[in-house]
């Protein structure tokens, strides 16, 4: 697997994927710049949104979550990986259960905990080897629960911030889930289903929800 294939869900030769991409498919740019500019991309032009959660595969594809203007880890890191595979670098997802301690309140009163699953970050390739990188919280966001953005620098692995600016709890990984070839659907799907089964019953045969 060379994890550069177009696929349903990574549908990278979309109109809406190339104009994504368009300023740095530029072959002056070297293939760790064309990543973490296009990880910052990502990362800061759409708005974290941790309660839109969606139940149908469609929901999914690159092309379609590209037009909106916030996303979920999981959207914002299909949105990056269709990107960079659009440009030529081997991407995939990787997907955990991650713990927050800021904003705790309206997590549990809009999902019922504070635990986050599945989690959804990139692996992509550079140099030779596999790095790892999330791109969900946005800047502002970040400045706004007093912490650091995530920065990428491309030789390094890049996730969550453990830490506020003040040394107080912000992320926590609670179970790694691995990596996959494609957007693995019907894993996500279980996962809601069985750590939010309460909403997932509810709208069970909607095409996402907003909470």
């Amino acid at each position: 697997m060379s994890y550069l294939e177009e696929t349903y869900y990574y549908d990278h030769q979309s109109a809406d994927i190339k104009n994504m991409i368009q300023e740095f498919d530029n072959e002056e740019l070297t293939q760790k710049e064309k990543a973490v500019g296009l990880y910052l991309k990502v990362r800061d032009g759409w708005r974290y949104d941790p309660y839109h959660i969606r139940l149908k595969k469609e929901a999914y594809k690159a092309s379609a979550l590209v037009k909106r203007n916030s996303g979920h880890c999981l959207d914002k890191s299909i949105i990056l990986i269709a990107g960079l595979r659009g440009l030529g670098i081997p991407a995939r997802i990787h997907l955990a259960k991650v713990k927050n301690h800021i904003g705790v309140e309206r997590l549990i009163e809009k999902i019922g905990t504070n635990e986050l699953t599945p989690h959804g970050m990139i692996n992509v390739f550079l140099n030779g080897k596999w790095l790892k990188a999330s791109p969900a919280f946005n800047k502002e966001l970040c400045e706004k629960c007093n912490v650091a953005p995530l920065e990428f620098n491309g030789e390094e692995d890049s996730m969550f911030q453990e830490f506020d600016n003040e040394g107080g709890a912000f992320m926590e990984y609670l179970e790694d889930y691995g990596h996959f070839e494609d957007v693995p659907y019907d894993f996500i799907l279980n996962n809601i289903r069985e750590h939010y089964g309460e909403i997932y019953n509810k709208y069970e045969g909607l095409k996402e929800i907003r909470l």
